[in-house]
């Protein structure tokens, strides 16, 4: 009878593990999806008079306060985690939300959205280039192609030969919320099971908004807000109605429905559905906005981002070395993290686009 049992387990254990997968992948593309409004949103306040600064700083501040009340929770008994990570609070505030954000704005509001978040996606792109200069070893195959790759797509989205010039200080607002997003990644690229996910999110969005509005205190960042009514798609809307979907939409439900999607399909497969956002930013600009890239410059985010899948491809297959008895525990530990990717074990939690 046991034996039958476990054969009955065995039989469930696929149909069980699909449905999970499939409803996890499920919330993966919603978060996507809504991710990918932020840009629409934005442009559609700095299009009355707001500024970047402005944009972010009400976007960071709004969601910290929603977010604030799982995180409270969260954290009961347990404030001391707050103590100690408080470093990786901070980092997360300053580069992934607060300075990836703001140039990201700041490319939004020279260039089509599509653009700028084609730019953003070279994260990856640029870490492999820098851990190529500073190993001095060329990266294998499958990143090295992904790499030239994306570098193609790169020309053709900035469509240097079109009729259309692409604003060149748009292009280094782009690459420099890039910069900003492949530093995150490093500076995260640990395992830390301590501090709740959500806590890490309304953490740093707390500690950005408070750097945007010193920095504006102290006159450092431009900061201007409008109440002129504001135009998406067929729609003219009154100026909150576009912050607010900033804020609840594209900031609360999206980081929300991200943590949960990590946790129901791992990391490592959510970052890859998360490159849908490219997709649903490019299609809710067009519905929103009216704005849509041209044919060169859709080829070329097409080229970025299969370069980018190819390399978290080859983050997939970085080798790890058989355990053996006679190790200890730590030299395991070890000698695991040192065959793997300097991204694998990369936080849950990324930085807002």
């Amino acid at each position: 009878m046991p034996a039958a049992n476990n054969h009955a387990q065995n039989r469930q254990t696929p149909t069980a593990r699909r449905g999970f997968l499939a409803s996890g992948l499920g919330v993966a593309l919603f978060s996507s999806a809504v991710f990918g409004l932020s840009g629409s949103f934005a442009k559609a306040l700095l299009e009355t008079g707001w500024t970047p600064g402005a944009a972010v700083t009400a976007r960071l501040t709004g969601a910290a306060l929603i977010l604030a009340i799982p995180a409270i929770p969260a954290l009961r008994g347990r404030w001391h985690q707050l103590r100690d990570n408080w470093v990786t609070i901070l980092l997360f505030g300053l580069i992934g939300v607060a300075a990836c954000q703001l140039f990201y704005f700041n490319a939004v509001a020279r260039l089509s959205v599509g653009v700028a978040l084609l730019l953003e996606y070279l994260a990856p792109v640029i870490i492999v280039l820098w851990l190529w200069a500073a190993s001095r070893k060329r990266p294998r195959a499958l990143t090295f192609g992904g790499t030239l790759l994306s570098l193609a797509g790169l020309v053709l989205v900035l469509d240097l030969t079109g009729a259309v010039k692409v604003d060149p200080v748009g292009v280094l607002w782009g690459i420099a919320a890039a910069v900003c997003l492949a530093i995150y990644f490093f500076i995260t690229a640990k395992e830390n099971d301590t501090l709740p996910p959500i806590v890490l999110a309304s953490g740093g969005l707390m500690a950005g908004a408070a750097v945007m509005w010193l920095a504006a205190a102290t006159g450092l960042l431009p900061m201007a807000f409008s109440a002129a009514d504001t135009k998406l798609g067929p729609w003219t809307t009154p100026w909150w109605a576009p912050l607010a979907g900033l804020v609840v939409l594209a900031t609360v439900l999206a980081y929300v429905s991200g943590i949960m999607a990590a946790r129901a399909l791992g990391s490592k497969v959510a970052s890859f559905v998360s490159l849908t956002e490219v997709l649903f930013a490019v299609i809710w600009a067009w519905l929103l906005l009216g704005e849509l890239p041209g044919a060169v410059q859709l080829l070329g985010g097409v080229l970025i981002v299969g370069g980018v899948i190819l390399v978290r491809l080859d983050e997939l297959r970085a080798p790890v070395p058989p355990l053996r008895g006679a190790v200890t525990t730590t030299a395991n530990k070890e000698a695991r993290t040192q065959a793997t990717s300097p991204l694998e074990h990369a936080n849950d939690v990324e930085p807002v686009p």
